[in-house]
């Protein structure tokens, strides 16, 4: 890997410890930077603590199996991508871990340079997909202009206001989706941190506060939007 200023973080869960080492060997060996768990709870921790650019994931794991820690993961984050490894090869397993929400599926035993390849595919298309829309320092909509840096806004009349690190980072986060829903957890996710869930009314505060800022009629938005029971938008 080219950037090795940010290394793609990848976790790793396999017990079988053998195989564990030299997995993580070789991975980090292309660069990664690698955090090992043995077992479900163990990962969902990690998960629940960290970001990853990637899990790889072995199927038969004490306790708790990897395709019950894949639905786990799923029901809280929809984007990291997920490699599950498996010793079962029938065409039916490999549907349900798909199914269930892995992004791919490799039958061990596997040929390494595969899974290498594998794992690099999967951590750049979830790259492109999380900059896909990264916008520049500033941004100009409607007669508004934000200052992600300064963490300000002009708006229509020339006023300024002073947003807070949570608002710029909200305000960033939607713009980067126009047009397209941003679901709750996602946001709770960016802009919260996986620790500390507020209320979905802690978000709808934060819509309230940009259609009195933004909006020429924040009774009527243009710009800011609730879909209930599923996310917000902004649009333009």
């Amino acid at each position: 890997m080219s950037d090795s200023s940010s290394k793609a973080s990848i976790l790793l869960v396999e017990d079988e410890e053998n195989l564990h080492e030299a997995l993580k060997l070789n991975l980090e060996l292309e660069g990664y930077a690698v955090t090992s768990a043995f077992d479900g709870a163990a990962a969902l921790k990690n998960v629940h603590n960290e970001y990853f650019d990637l899990i790889v994931l072995d199927v038969m794991l004490p306790e708790m199996d990897g395709i019950s820690i894949t639905e786990t993961i799923r029901l809280q984050n929809t984007e990291i991508p997920i490699l599950i490894l498996s010793a079962k090869s029938s065409s039916a397993d490999r549907v349900l871990g798909l199914k269930k929400g892995a992004d791919d599926y490799l039958t061990k035993p596997f040929n390494l340079e595969e899974l290498l390849l594998r794992v690099q595919k999967l951590i750049e298309k979830n790259k492109k997909l999380q900059d896909k829309s990264s916008i520049g320092d500033t941004y100009v909509f409607g007669g508004n202009t934000i200052d992600f840096k300064g963490q300000e806004a002009f708006i229509k009349n020339g006023e300024k206001i002073q947003l807070s690190k949570k608002e710029t980072m909200l305000l960033k986060l939607l713009i980067e989706n126009k047009n397209e829903v941003v679901p709750r957890e996602k946001i709770l996710q960016s802009v919260w941190g996986y620790n500390v869930y507020p209320t979905t009314r802690t978000i709808d505060n934060f819509i309230l506060n940009f259609r009195k800022y933004f909006e020429e009629d924040s009774r009527n938005p243009k710009y800011f939007h609730s879909v209930r029971g599923v996310g917000y938008k902004y649009s333009e």
